[in-house]
């Protein structure tokens, strides 16, 4: 969602990564035992916005009918590496416990990569594709659509590599595994 919209309008203000909210609703009808943690700050290095990502997430769900009682929230990360660190300090994941981390197809791999540094296993659950799967005719509409994917993708593998030089991460690309 868009956090800086949301919280100068009081009203949840969607973007095109809420299919990760939504589907933690679905999830949450499936699995109705299951703990719900969102994970995410305001995003911001230094001041800005105080009003976070899982608070937006939170508002969201129970607009959705998800019982407030299930919903953990990390607030203090600002980015992917930091989700996981903090995430891990809050649920501190035991053996034998399976925990889907859902999040864009796109930042799973920097994601799965900084969940597997903080000791957290997670199993990734992949949503908000970009992309078809057997479109390489035409892969994007347009040139803004193609720039817009470009500038994504550009985010996240120098993202991955950062994580990885700094020590961050063990992994520069995640396997499967």
């Amino acid at each position: 969602m868009n956090t800086h919209i949301t919280e100068d309008r009081n009203i949840v203000t969607l973007n095109d990564n809420a299919e990760r909210v939504v589907e933690v609703a679905t999830l949450s009808r499936r699995y109705p035992s299951a703990r719900i943690l969102l994970s995410g700050g305001s995003g911001h290095l230094i001041n800005g916005h105080t009003f976070t990502e899982s608070e937006g997430a939170r508002r969201l769900l129970d607009e959705l009918g998800v019982p407030q009682e299930r919903i953990e929230l990390e607030e203090r990360s600002r980015t992917t590496f930091e989700n996981a660190v903090e995430s891990a300090a809050i649920v501190k994941p035991k053996p034998g416990e399976v925990w889907l981390l859902v999040t864009s197809a796109y930042n799973m791999p920097r994601a799965v990569a900084s969940f597997r540094a903080a000791n957290f296993p997670i199993v990734p659950y992949p949503v908000d594709y970009r992309t078809r799967p057997t479109n390489l005719r035409r892969p994007v509409y347009s040139i803004a659509e193609g720039l817009a994917l470009m500038d994504i993708a550009a985010h996240e593998w120098l993202g991955l590599a950062a994580y990885h030089l700094t020590g961050k991460t063990a992994e520069m690309l995640p396997s499967r595994g």
